[in-house]
């Protein structure tokens, strides 16, 4: 037992490192493509802001993971490590194809298949998974609402401003948004694999009666996250900041800040938001304020379809991963 735990656990880490790498982006593309901070310190900054939200969110996102997506009574080690691979395999694909994904529902995606294929449909948590599903069309939405409005507002109220002054004042706030959402990222998205590891502990009797995320697996949780993210997806950095729209200081403020308000309400009501999802979205709607071919549609509906694909790809090898364990 004490070595399927073990895997889990190193499974959950590599799992977090992927998921570091991919979201990379999501924070310090903004920053890298408006010259704002060299590659290694805007990554630097992402890393710390990833390491710290998990501190200050308490665990919300980590108990639906843990409990809330498929049947608790249905989970073992096989089911978990199924899921595990499941998310890994597209996470690391994907983030070696440059594209930005939502990571959080790849390992949804693998906890759903493993799930059925142990279980059967039954073992599905309806109404949860259909709140995470809506969300995957919710969030982008809300993400470009949010980026538009905060863009036109920012830009009103700095109607009057020289544009040379504008860009002095942004570069300095860039920072602080940039980091604001490294720390939105980490709150939700480092949870994942928090409530993973904490259900497998639990299942298999570590912590005794009461479901509840250990401190040390918080710790562990955020540093592979913030390593992974200080190593960084260049090709997903690269898509994000300079191939789906071009941004200037301003821009990547408002896409930040917006993006992290809706980060911090999801991750307080336990919603495991696909940060991803919003960002883009953040950042499709402060392009749209210059105009609408300012976005680069065509690349943006490729990422669309990167999103959809992700649960039901992640399913299947879940599902064909503890069919394969199962036949031993």
């Amino acid at each position: 037992m004490i070595e399927l735990m073990i895997v889990i656990i190193l499974l959950a880490l590599i799992f977090d490192f992927g998921n570091g790498m991919n979201d990379a982006a999501n924070a310090i593309a903004s920053v890298i493509a408006t010259r704002v901070l060299s590659v290694r310190k805007a990554l630097l900054l992402a890393a710390c802001g990833d390491f710290l939200g998990p501190f200050i969110a308490g665990v919300a996102v980590a108990t639906t993971m843990g409990t809330g997506i498929i049947d608790p009574n249905i989970i073992n080690s096989f089911v978990i490590i199924s899921a595990l691979i499941g998310a890994v395999f597209w996470t690391y694909l994907l983030t070696f194809k440059g594209f930005p994904i939502s990571v959080t529902h790849a390992l949804i995606g693998g906890l759903v298949g493993a799930g059925i294929m142990k279980a059967g449909i039954g073992a599905v948590f309806g109404g949860k998974l259909l709140l995470v599903i809506l969300f995957i069309a919710m969030a982008p939405i809300f993400g470009f609402i949010g980026g538009l409005v905060f863009s036109i507002s920012v830009l009103w109220i700095f109607r009057k401003s020289k544009p040379f002054k504008v860009n002095s004042y942004f570069k300095k706030l860039q920072l602080g948004s940039s980091f604001l959402y490294s720390l939105s990222h980490g709150a939700n998205n480092a949870q994942n694999s928090m409530g993973i590891i904490s259900i497998s502990l639990f299942t298999a009797g570590y912590l005794g009666t009461n479901f509840f995320v250990p401190l040390w697996v918080i710790i562990i949780c955020a540093s592979a996250m913030a390593l992974g993210t200080f190593t960084g997806g260049l090709k997903v950095i690269r898509t994000m900041g300079t191939r789906l729209t071009k941004l200037r200081p301003i821009d990547g403020f408002n896409a930040e800040s917006s993006g992290s308000v809706t980060i911090f309400l999801c991750t307080a009501l336990g919603i495991p938001v696909s940060t991803t999802h919003v960002i883009c979205g953040s950042i499709i709607g402060t392009g749209a304020t210059k105009r609408l071919s300012a976005v680069k549609w065509g690349l943006a509906r490729n990422i669309v379809y990167a999103w959809i694909l992700t649960i039901p790809v992640s399913a299947l090898v879940g599902a064909g991963i503890y069919l394969i364990i199962s036949l031993f």
